[in-house]
């Protein structure tokens, strides 16, 4: 299969025009260290005329009925799935995501574009009872939905292909135009999406690609005033810098966590216990949403760490083209030395390694820990490794309490079958969404999804992002 993604020159997408730069960048396969591309990256320049292509196609674009859009992104979906198994490879070379989970990521990303078709039929306001008002007598009052304009897009490497289907499939059905930026790890996927979006009937300008540094493409993107809403899925610290530089531009921010999960003893551990080993280890644990911390009852915790460690024993760690391999490389090895960094801070100061903790390369195998306590990085702060804490817990409202105790607000899990206990975690976890009997790893792409406390701003899921990249243009009719 490296066939498909042989080392190439590869080129930006500017105004419907392919186009090189002075200046390129090297995209490696994560786990041989092989180059499979080069990548022009933007100058100033580049970005501004990207900008300046999207701002120019924004007027003919937002009025292209809803119908013809709807096409454009149904084609998009069909073309991804056509090409599912090419995609898939790039994925799993570019980010050394395990095969099956690249090829399911093509898969979410098919959905999500057959999503947005549908949503792009939708698009609409609704009337308001003027007369509810007394100065409102003898008028008729509606509202529009309208698209924002230019929509900056910024995506990171952990999804190279659904969470940048999740921007431009939603600002292509409201009848925005883009400007997007992937990870400067994980670029090509993107560009083969600019690719297929042309061929699925996208007019020129309407989408357009760069890649760069944040400090400088992002930053780039931010500032200029042409832009009117910013989509950003990243860090807290990058998010919160954005948000200073933005102005008033309308922003969305999906800003990870350190997701945790309850587990009761009524739980039916025969499916939680394989579960929480696929949340937390899944892409080497690079998932935003991915299981960090694990409340276990103490009645059950001796049996499920058990099981756990055993479970977590068969997972197979290589190759991500290897079609069992079921955790791959992280991004880069600086990221692997910073995880084993926590891992070994962790231990010094009391947590004990049941499993893992080894590092070769870019690739830390799958950690257990037992013995963590809140204020150990390996709990606090967000590992997005693959590395998972388990904690003994003595009433179900001190695992609530514990698993609210965060500055992250994104996703958590609750395995209980009594639906008072489950009500009580949804009432009092400040958190974007609560899964009751699996993890906080669960996702569809149609349902809302975004965070709370640092975990961002707004929300994304293919509805909901569409109301974030509109606005209401409010009508009132006096007869």
């Amino acid at each position: 299969m490296a066939e498909n993604v042989a080392a190439k020159p590869y080129k930006l997408l500017i105004g419907g025009r392919w186009i090189e730069e002075k200046e390129t960048m090297k995209v490696i396969d994560k786990y041989s260290g092989e180059t499979i591309g080069v990548v022009p990256m933007a100058s100033k320049k580049t970005v501004e005329k990207a900008i300046a292509a999207a701002h120019a196609a924004f007027p003919s674009y937002s009025r292209l009925p809803a119908h013809k859009r709807f096409r454009i992104l149904e084609k998009t979906s069909q073309l991804l799935a056509k090409h599912q198994d090419e995609i898939a490879t790039i994925i799993c070379r570019e980010a050394g995501k395990a095969w099956k989970y690249s090829f399911g990521e093509v898969t979410r990303a098919v959905e999500t574009f057959q999503f947005s078709a549908e949503e792009a039929k939708r698009v609409h306001g609704e009337t308001i009872p003027m007369d509810a008002s007394v100065a409102g007598e003898g008028r008729m009052g509606f509202y529009l939905r309208c698209p924002v304009g230019v929509v900056s897009a910024i995506t990171p490497f952990n999804f190279p292909l659904n969470l940048v289907a999740h921007k431009v499939g939603p600002a292509l059905a409201a009848g925005c135009t883009l400007v997007l930026k992937p990870a400067s790890t994980t670029p090509l996927t993107a560009i083969r999406l600019g690719e297929i979006l042309e061929e699925a009937g996208l007019p020129p300008g309407v989408l357009n690609v760069v890649v760069g540094p944040g400090g400088t493409v992002g930053e780039w993107m931010t500032t200029d005033p042409r832009v009117a809403k910013i989509s950003f899925t990243g860090s807290p610290p990058v998010g919160e810098a954005i948000i200073r530089k933005a102005g008033l531009k309308k922003v969305t921010m999906e800003l990870g966590n350190n997701s945790g999960t309850i587990i009761e003893p009524d739980a039916n551990l025969d499916a939680a216990i394989p579960r929480c080993a696929v949340s937390a280890f899944a892409n080497s644990g690079q998932v935003c949403i991915s299981l960090q911390r694990l409340y276990v009852h103490k009645s059950i915790a001796k049996e499920f760490t058990k099981r756990f460690v055993e479970t977590t024993a068969k997972l197979k760690v290589g190759n991500p083209l290897d079609k069992d391999c079921e955790v791959g490389p992280m991004i880069d090895e600086a990221e692997a030395k910073r995880a084993e960094s926590w891992i070994k801070e962790a231990v010094s100061e009391g947590a004990k390694v049941l499993i893992g903790g080894k590092r070769e390369g870019r690739i830390l195998h799958p950690t257990v820990l037992v013995n963590a306590r809140p204020e150990m990085k390996v709990m606090c702060q967000e590992a997005f490794a693959p590395l998972v804490s388990i904690y003994e817990y003595d009433t179900f409202e001190d695992a609530v309490a514990m698993v609210e105790d965060s500055p992250y607000g994104l996703q958590a899990g609750v395995y209980t079958n009594d639906l008072r206990k489950a009500m009580y975690a949804v009432d009092r976890i400040n958190v974007g969404g609560v899964m009751i009997n699996d993890t906080s790893i669960f996702r569809v792409d149609h349902m809302p999804y975004g965070g709370n406390k640092l975990s961002g701003l707004g929300r994304e899921g293919v509805r909901f992002a569409v109301e974030e990249m509109t606005s209401i243009k409010m009508v009132v009719i006096k007869p």
